[in-house]
């Protein structure tokens, strides 16, 4: 047996008993968030989610991923440096000064004369093309948002639907169709076959 225990792990060990018997004798909601808090630590592997406890799986945290990195189509940033990403006017109006005029050899202008032309309408085409934007740009994007909008909803609320039933319809149709056919068509055709089938053709040449 060891000896005696000295004063400070008496005190020591003194504290420990009491805080055993203060745990054992606190509410019993205090003991449920400790028990609570306790299972949460011995199961990393299950957290909460609404109301719903889910596994800490792959699966889950690629359906975390994709609803963080899900961006709103009408949030979006726009590039202001490339304005045609699937380049749908490259080859339409994308006209410049030499594409349109152009001096063969031996029949040239004058220096001076060709420059302020091609300065001319580099800066006219410039200028007019932003002038019209601002004046008419905003109101045509109205335009086609309605008219596209419109567009959408009747392919998606009209169009569709009408060719979905069309083939369900279409589909019974040629069910009573291929029914008919093999009813009534196949034998009559199988005897005309079996009839012209007995016909023999003979060819003979006369020298």
């Amino acid at each position: 047996m060891t000896g005696g225990l000295k004063d400070g792990e008496k005190e020591e060990v003194h504290s420990e008993r009491i805080g055993l018997l203060s745990s054992f004798l606190a509410p019993s909601h205090d003991r449920f968030s400790h028990t609570r808090w306790g299972n949460e630590f011995l199961h990393p592997f299950i957290r909460k989610q609404g109301n719903i406890y889910k596994p800490n799986n792959k699966d889950m945290d690629n359906d975390s991923l994709n609803e963080k990195t899900m961006e709103d189509v009408h949030t979006k940033e726009i590039d202001l440096v490339n304005r045609d990403p699937k380049r749908i006017n490259d080859d339409v109006v994308k006209v410049d000064f030499e594409d349109v005029i152009a001096e063969p050899a031996g029949t040239y202008s004058f220096d001076g004369v060709w420059k302020a032309s091609f300065t001319t309408f580099t800066v006219t085409k410039y200028w007019c093309y932003r002038l019209l934007t601002a004046l008419v740009g905003i109101p045509l994007a109205l335009v086609w948002g309605i008219f596209f909008a419109i567009l959408s909803f009747i392919h998606i609320w009209a169009v569709v639907p009408c060719i979905k039933s069309y083939l369900i319809e279409i589909h019974c149709v040629s069910r009573v169709y291929s029914i008919c056919v093999h009813t009534f068509c196949d034998p009559l055709f199988e005897a005309m076959g079996k009839c012209f089938s007995s016909v023999r053709i003979r060819t003979t040449k006369e020298v």
